[in-house]
């Protein structure tokens, strides 16, 4: 990496980080590593493809059997219409190896264990007060210490629509299109710190809907390409109920493309999980920035320039030009 993409990189996620400060940024936007998924869109005219490689050992101890998982997950992400919007698809597809030992029985699952579409829409971004993001230029520690106003954070919500596919066995009598909504929050706690957290009520219209709630901490290091995630997952269903926490490393290669790995594990023993994930983020970056002409902007919308502010002072100068030459 070149030392004029490093400041970009320094910039974007030290100084005002690119998770927060904007929809669209000069450096990728990925919800990757973990599950808990930003706040903020891609932006506008944004194309963004995020796909992950897992392996998973299960142990069931209720059935008395062990399980091998190899899958994908993926999710494709695109900034539609204007920048608080999002259209995304997320899917998870497997393979599941499955043996009984006490019988001498194997037997293989092969579907999607997730597969849903989605919009996600910014109701609230509290780094649109130009006021609020500006830094102090007269004390570093208030700009790099925790403040007790990081705390607000940007709101989204989400709306989408399961699919199942071919008698899925991993949802055996789901009906093929089913509901889920969401809130999503993302907080700056620190230039170096970012909280998110995730609510939502999938399965609607199953007999087995289920709540999932999400709190990942993320951390950049002094090298700003590298940065580490602790997260936090709750699934509470009359299906599957467990807490699965995760960790893991990401790596910025370019301003487009973001590598990472991660792990975890559960605590339910029926069944017991533990998991790897190698997984890539990439960007087509499309997006322009729009002007907004002086007429049409709000009083002080830039700097302190009012609409037709310019009209009026030009004629007032076109007066006292005049009243100067009249005797």
């Amino acid at each position: 990496m070149d030392l004029s993409m490093l400041k970009k990189c320094l910039f974007a996620l030290v100084l005002f980080p690119a998770l927060l400060c904007a929809q669209y940024t000069d450096v990728i936007n990925s919800n990757r590593p973990g599950r808990a998924v930003s706040a903020y869109a891609v932006g506008k005219n944004v194309a963004q493809v995020e796909v992950g490689l897992l392996y998973e050992q299960q142990d069931n101890a209720d059935l008395n059997s062990d399980s091998n998982i190899f899958g994908t997950d993926f999710a494709l992400r695109y900034g539609l219409l204007f920048e608080e919007l999002e259209i995304n698809l997320e899917g998870s597809f497997i393979k599941q190896n499955i043996t009984y030992p006490d019988y001498n029985i194997e037997g293989k699952l092969t579907n999607f264990s997730r597969n849903r579409l989605g919009l996600k829409y910014l109701v609230y971004d509290p780094y649109k007060n130009p006021e609020r993001n500006k830094p102090n230029l007269y004390s570093w520690r208030a700009n790099n210490v925790f403040q007790w106003k990081n705390l607000i954070p940007a709101v989204s919500v989400y709306a989408g629509a399961n699919f199942l596919f071919n008698d899925n066995p991993f949802y055996p009598g789901d009906p093929s299109l089913s509901y889920r909504g969401a809130i999503n929050t993302q907080s700056r706690l620190s230039p170096r710190f970012v909280l998110i957290s995730n609510i939502a009520y999938d399965r609607i219209g199953t007999d087995f809907p289920e709540w999932r709630v999400a709190l990942s901490l993320s951390h950049a290091f002094r090298d700003p390409r590298w940065s580490v995630f602790f997260e936090g997952q709750g699934i509470s269903s009359d299906r599957y109920s467990d807490v699965i926490l995760r960790t893991g490393v990401a790596r910025l290669i370019s301003s487009n493309f973001q590598a990472d790995i991660h792990m975890g594990s559960g605590f339910n023993d029926s069944p017991s999980r533990v998991f790897v994930v190698l997984g890539f983020s990439y960007r087509l970056d499309f997006h322009k920035d729009q002007l907004i002409p002086i007429d049409d902007q709000k009083a002080g919308q830039n700097g302190t320039i009012k609409k037709n502010a310019n009209k009026k002072n030009s004629k007032k100068k076109k007066k006292k030009n005049k009243d100067d030459i009249d005797f």
